[in-house]
C-alpha cells in the first residue's frame, strides 16, 4: 500500500519552516523580515505582519512549537517508566533527556532538524525572549527529570546537584546543536552513527554521577 503524500504546508507553516531554518543558521537579528518571506516563496512581503504581527511573535512561536514537542515526548517517556516502577538509574533518566530533543522540525516538516540549533543561538542572544515564550510552560517533563536524578545521584550538597544540572542543561543545548549543523554537512562524521547518541546519554550520566566535591550538607 502506498503512503499517502504529505499534505503541501499552508503559507502560514512555510513561514515558520523558512524562519527555524534561517534562525537556526544566522540567529534572529541575522535574518530579516524580507529574508524569511522570500525563502517561504511569498510575494507579498507583508504576509510575516499578517499572520505574526511582528517578528518577535514568530520567534516566540517556533520556541513552544518545540518546547511542547518535547515536553510531550518525555511525559510519555516518564509516565511509561514509572508505570514499570522506575526510572532506576541516572542513565535511564539521561535517555529521556536527550533521546526526545533530537528530530524536533519545523511544523508540517520532514526533513531537516534545526530546533536546537535555534534554540542554542536564541538564549545566547536574547533569553528573555526564550524565558517570554515559555512563560512557566512545557517544561514539566523536564523538571520531572531532574526530580527523578535528585533521588538517583550519589550523595553531594544539593548545590552541586543544582550546579550540575546547570551544567548539563547547557551540555546537552550545545551537543545537539552541534549534531545539528553537523547534520547539514555532506560529511557529517560521526553524528549520523547509532551509537552516537547513546555515547552522548552515557557523558551526561557521568557528569551527574562524578565523586562530589563539596561537603554534603543535607540534614543527617
Amino acid at each position: 500500500m502506498m503512503e499517502k503524500p504529505a499534505e503541501p504546508l499552508n503559507a502560514r507553516d512555510r513561514i515558520k519552516h523558512a524562519a527555524l531554518k534561517l534562525f537556526a543558521e544566522k540567529g534572529i537579528d541575522g535574518v530579516s523580515v524580507r529574508e524569511i518571506t522570500r525563502a517561504a516563496g511569498q510575494k507579498n512581503q507583508g504576509s510575516l505582519n499578517y499572520y505574526f504581527g511582528l517578528k518577535d511573535n514568530l520567534v516566540r512561536e517556533l520556541v513552544v512549537d518545540g518546547a511542547k514537542v518535547m515536553d510531550i515526548r518525555r511525559n510519555q517517556a516518564l509516565d511509561r517508566l514509572e508505570a514499570a516502577g522506575a526510572p532506576l538509574t541516572v542513565r535511564q533518566v539521561t535517555d529521556i533527556l536527550v533521546f526526545p530533543a533530537t528530530g524536533v522540525t519545523a511544523p508540517g516538516s520532514v526533513e531537516g532538524e534545526d530546533y536546537n540549533r535555534f534554540l542554542f543561538l536564541l538564549e545566547l542572544s536574547h533569553r528573555h525572549l526564550f524565558m517570554e515564550a515559555l512563560d512557566g510552560q512545557w517544561n514539566s517533563g523536564y523538571q520531572r527529570c531532574l526530580d527523578h536524578l535528585r533521588r538517583l545521584m550519589p550523595p553531594m550538597a544539593d548545590a552541586e546537584k543544582n550546579q550540575r544540572f546547570i551544567f548539563i542543561g547547557a551540555y546537552l543545548g550545545s551537543v545537539l546543536a552541534k549534531r545539528e549543523h553537523a547534520l547539514t554537512s555532506p560529511r557529517p562524521g560521526i553524528w549520523t552513527a547509532e551509537d552516537t547518541l547513546n555515547h552522548f546519554s552515557q557523558t551526561v550520566t557521568a557528569i551527574l554521577t562524578a565523586p562530589a566535591t563539596m561537603p554534603d550538607a543535607s540534614p543527617g
